[in-house]
């Protein structure tokens, strides 16, 4: 019996579906820090984690190249079946990984310091989201080296070894977030502490899983070490990731900070249409995901036919799912939102908001599928030029215009911006395809 799908959405799928559950338990862990705080007396709690992960959100993820770089070239190694590269990219990436980790803990103090000033939350919040960020930042190794770790894994297309990675570091997590904050009692700080435990529970993991990939016989030579230059190469190739990611982290930080600057109930019910904001991006970034594997897999055996054939296949089933979390939204956000926070201002607030949401998947479903597309492509610099262009010359000049909308103004920004990287990143697609672009050196 001949099965029922090609063989392209097949691969698609086989790589796709470990790294949905793997990107879902993020949010997951996002819905239960939210759920776990929402239910406590006051919005303060909430509101610091909101705050906090939000700093740290910019913080690890200007780092978010050891991720993405490593995806795009350990995927092209991979199609060139270049084990020695494989390998050396790995070492090199775990080592910036760790020296760039410790770099960040003894700076914390000044980069919390300027992270809440920039945010100005209220009084009440600033002390708790300090003392948040004070713990977490203990856990900057770990999540680097995770970030590494997890692109080499998806590059090599074993997209299980995320998975077991994340779901069973994420579950340690939820479950110690319940007994800190539910049982002992310790609020937000209780949070921060369960998640550096979990981080260094989730690199530990991925280390003994890809250590067991290793090649039969490879031993640790002086030449996977590599030279200083080796080294600076990696962080050139990556410096464009490097730079689209801060923007995009800034106007997700400017988001949280306007919110805050209209009082706490809007600063919580902005936080949980975040994490269901969280839960759509993660969840079409198992098809994006699973495309810069394959993308990167087609670049490096040169085959055009595999590339457009990846990317029809990568289109359709991200629309799918578009179509999939917008139902859910319309149908049960209401619901959802319920679940989240027993506060009722705040889930008052965040119903007048829910509308916004529903636009999201589809205003963010190219963007999310493009960058999967260009990652595996290494085409890092068409990415950061077109967020550059999405936050200076439409998000922020939208928001400006329509300050009086208040809150409503701030959510048709972002969806503006959604749109602003679909546009400009898909003429870019569609030139480099009809100009043959793809293949050249860049």
């Amino acid at each position: 019996m001949k099965p029922s799908l090609p063989a392209t959405d097949r691969r698609l799928w086989a790589l796709a579906w470990p790294l949905m559950l793997t990107n879902l338990t993020v949010p997951l862990l996002g819905l239960v820090d939210t759920a776990v705080l929402g239910h406590l007396e006051s919005p303060e709690y909430l509101g610091a984690v909101a705050v906090g992960a939000n700093l740290f959100s910019i913080l690890y993820w200007t780092f978010g190249f050891m991720r993405m770089g490593t995806t795009g070239l350990a995927a092209q190694a991979w199609g060139k079946r270049d084990s020695f590269g494989q390998i050396a990219l790995l070492l090199r990436s775990v080592l910036l990984a760790v020296g760039i980790g410790l770099l960040l803990i003894l700076l914390h103090q000044p980069l919390i310091s300027l992270g809440l000033t920039l945010m100005n939350p209220s009084p009440d919040v600033t002390g708790l989201a300090a003392e948040y960020a004070a713990i977490r930042i203990w856990s900057a190794p770990a999540v680097l080296c995770q970030y590494t770790l997890v692109g080499w894994l998806i590059g090599t297309q074993f997209p299980r070894g995320p998975m077991i990675m994340l779901i069973v570091a994420n579950g340690v997590n939820i479950a110690l977030d319940v007994l800190f904050v539910t049982g002992l009692g310790w609020n937000s700080r209780g949070v921060a502490i369960a998640t550096v435990i979990a981080e260094y529970g989730a690199a530990a993991i991925g280390f003994a899983i890809v250590l067991s990939r290793m090649p039969e016989g490879q031993t640790l030579t002086r030449a996977l070490f590599g030279e200083l230059a080796d080294y600076l190469r990696i962080l050139r190739v990556n410096r464009y990731i490097m730079v689209r990611t801060v923007a995009l982290l800034l106007v997700l930080a400017f988001f949280t900070a306007q919110g805050a600057r209209q009082g706490d109930t809007i600063l919580a019910a902005n936080a949980v249409l975040i994490t269901f904001l969280l839960i759509i991006s993660n969840a079409l970034d198992g098809f994006a995901n699973a495309a810069e594997a394959l993308v990167g897999e087609a670049i490096g055996k040169g085959s055009r036919r595999r590339f457009r054939v990846v990317f029809q296949s990568a289109l359709r089933w991200s629309l799918w799912g578009a179509l999939l979390l917008t139902i859910i939204f319309v149908v049960g956000g209401r619901g959802l939102i319920a679940l989240l926070t027993g506060i009722e201002a705040v889930r008052t607030t965040a119903w007048q908001y829910l509308p916004w949401l529903w636009l999201l998947p589809f205003a963010a479903v190219w963007g999310f599928l493009l960058d999967g597309i260009f990652i595996g492509a290494t085409r890092t610099r068409d990415m950061q030029n077109t967020m550059l262009f999405s936050a200076l010359g439409v998000f922020l000049p939208v928001w400006w215009l329509t300050t009086d909308w208040g809150n409503h103004g701030l959510w048709f920004s972002l969806i503006c911006l959604m749109l602003a990287r679909a546009l400009s990143m898909g003429w870019l697609c569609w030139s480099h395809t009809r100009n043959g672009r793809w293949f050249n050196g860049h």
